[in-house]
């Protein structure tokens, strides 16, 4: 992720950061590294870069800091709102609709940011990959940012259609370390948050220090 979506010099344009998202068959997992970068420099160790929405609720961000937060403190204005108005969640496509409308509507001077939104209401966990021009698709099993090719090769190994959020959990986090481990821009240290029936809740350094020590074992 960069810390800014400023104009900078061409041979400083890196976009940095590696995110996760996958829908198993009793929730969501989300999974982020922690690096933020600007252009070469290495800004922060240990950014934010899954943010919850709501209770049922949550976003991954890459791209330009400022944008990305931005446009998810407008989600959570909308998401507060629905549910003082309607007694009731957002529903998960409701949400990524609302940024695809924001970021459809700021296209000729976009946001640099591309959002998963990741959730859990009435039909079920999903998620959503929206882009900097308002695109939202649908998605079992996604990557974002530099790292996602070496993310995607781990997720497409690993995902079973049904899977559980246990598995899921590791799954994300091994795409995540993998990335870590070759791509520059992506690195320090990961997020994994899960959301089901219960709620959200992020995965404890504990757990993420066990995902570490398997994933050097097999390496």
């Amino acid at each position: 992720m960069n810390t800014t979506s400023q104009k900078i010099p061409e041979q400083a344009k890196y976009h940095g950061t590696t995110t996760a998202g996958i829908v198993c068959s009793d929730g969501v997992v989300l999974a982020t590294d922690t690096r933020v970068t600007a252009g070469g420099f290495i800004a922060h160790k240990r950014g934010k870069k899954l943010l919850q929405v709501d209770k049922h609720l949550a976003v991954t961000i890459s791209g330009g800091v400022a944008d990305a937060q931005n446009v998810v403190d407008s989600l959570k204005y909308y998401a507060n709102n629905y549910r003082i108005e309607k007694g009731i969640p957002l529903p998960v496509k409701s949400a990524a609709r609302i940024l695809s409308n924001i970021l459809f509507s700021s296209r000729y001077y976009p946001y640099i940011a591309i959002v998963l939104v990741g959730g859990y209401d009435r039909t079920g966990g999903s998620i959503y990959n929206v882009d900097l021009f308002g695109s939202a698709l649908p998605e079992k099993v996604t990557a974002t940012g530099s790292g996602s090719p070496v993310a995607y090769g781990v997720l497409e190994e690993g995902y079973e259609e049904g899977m559980s959020v246990t598995k899921g959990v590791t799954l994300a986090g091994n795409a995540i370390i993998a990335a870590t481990r070759r791509n520059v821009f992506t690195g320090d240290h990961f997020d994994i948050a899960i959301i089901d029936k219960a709620g959200f809740r992020e995965v404890s350094e504990q757990e993420k220090e066990k995902l570490l020590a398997q994933f050097a074992g097999r390496s």
